[in-house]
């Protein structure tokens, strides 16, 4: 059957993923639609951390002197405080050859980050429209063919494209329709909130484990810090609309933290996100992908959500440009993609997942964090899967943290 397109792509959220894999089919040529539906900058929850290797994408997209020219703090490496107190202070690998793209993460408003991708779509031939809601999707038989959008005005219409590609976060429109949402067994919130009165940072962002809560402390701007808790979603549940008061409370029995926050002082509300984990299916349709968020989520501990969009989106642009050439988006054609990600992706998995086990047990963590003590070129390991320039296979991480030292 024949079909009119009026797009090559349309991308579904203008956030990191979606303005990336924009940016990247727009600069081989490729008529793109990119739709969200807030007006940038907006405000988005996030603990606005870019791993070393996020700055080899953004300069592949041309954004990266953009984000140092706007203040962007970088991050040598994070300073981690056991239950017991045991601190370890990592740092990214900086020779040899797991030596990152950069020396250091950054961390950056995400208002701000969000808007310089926008902008340099913007700056593009990518159609670029704000406050656009995709409200459903055009579905022909087993194909998606497009999108139906709802602007500003309210008059909707209908867009037909031969690939869309969500991009719009853990709420997707894009994977809701298409069934591919289900919940994952680890539940768990993350409030999140601006604060200043917070100093002393040596160039390195701070994690402190107390299980069942962990918190981390990212400067993010001159005399600015992001406060991110994570708690069982069960332990804040019950104070639902009282989550300021709950958030204060629970950092003071933070035995560690506690001391750091003597003189800290709340920008704003508490933002919360939860459950944080989601699973996300393989659509079984043609004519789509997920990228970033929308494709699934687990837990913010290693900080690997930004340049896991930023990946996803270079995996899916590559895909989608094959794709696009050949007239076939079929869901055999797009393949490619989900077998990418799987191994892009699959290994750092396994180590969130493993962490996960580590961090929420007092005993367990303790132990780790005594053992990586004794061993700097583990936590330099560490570091350098966190920072995305190792690959989480050559941690060996049992066998390493457990084994004799050498072994």
């Amino acid at each position: 059957m024949s079909r009119e397109w009026s797009y090559d792509a349309v991308v579904v959220g203008a956030g990191p993923a979606g303005s990336a894999v924009a940016i990247l089919l727009a600069e081989h040529g490729h008529s793109v639609l990119l739709l969200d539906k807030a007006a940038f900058p907006r405000p988005k929850l996030c603990g606005e951390y870019l791993s070393p290797e996020a700055s080899r994408i953004l300069d592949r997209l041309g954004a990266l002197k953009t984000v140092d020219e706007a203040g962007a703090v970088p991050l040598r490496g994070m300073r981690i405080t056991a239950p017991d107190g045991t601190v370890l202070e990592g740092d990214y690998p900086t020779e040899g050859r797991y030596r990152g793209y950069r020396d250091h993460a950054l961390a950056l408003r995400r208002p701000d980050f969000d808007s310089i991708l926008v902008a340099r779509a913007k700056a593009l031939p990518v159609d670029v429209r704000e406050r656009h809601r995709v409200e459903d999707l055009l579905i022909e038989e087993d194909r998606v063919v497009g999108v139906r959008v709802v602007p500003a005005d309210g008059r909707a219409f209908e867009i037909r494209s031969p690939l869309v590609i969500g991009a719009d976060g853990r709420q997707s429109v894009v994977a809701r329709r298409l069934g591919l949402v289900g919940a994952h067994a680890l539940r768990r919130l993350a409030l999140v909130a601006y604060v200043e009165g917070v100093g002393g940072f040596d160039g390195r962002g701070e994690i402190y484990v107390d299980p069942p809560d962990y918190a981390i402390l990212n400067p993010v701007a001159a005399g600015i810090v992001n406060l991110s808790l994570v708690v069982p979603l069960e332990h804040a549940a019950p104070y639902a609309g009282k989550l300021d008061a709950f958030f204060l409370a629970r950092l003071k029995q933070l035995d560690h933290l506690r001391p750091r926050l003597l003189g800290m002082r709340p920008l704003g509300p508490v933002g919360a996100l939860g459950p944080l984990a989601y699973r996300v299916a393989r659509p079984r349709h043609g004519g789509v992908l997920l990228v970033g968020d929308a494709a699934g989520f687990y837990d913010p501990f290693t900080g690997e959500g930004v340049y896991t969009a930023l990946r996803s989106a270079e995996l899916a642009a590559e895909v989608a440009r094959r794709a696009l050439a050949g007239g076939d988006c079929s869901a055999n054609a797009l393949a490619a993609f989900w077998c990418g990600r799987r191994e892009a992706f699959r290994d750092k998995e396994r180590l969130t997942r493993l962490l996960q086990v580590v961090i929420r047990r007092r005993w367990l963590a303790n132990l780790v964090a005594h053992r990586l003590a004794r061993r700097p070129d583990l936590l330099t390991l560490l570091m350098g899967v966190i920072g995305d320039s190792v690959p989480p296979r050559v941690l060996l991480f049992p066998r390493l943290l457990f084994g004799r030292p050498g072994s």
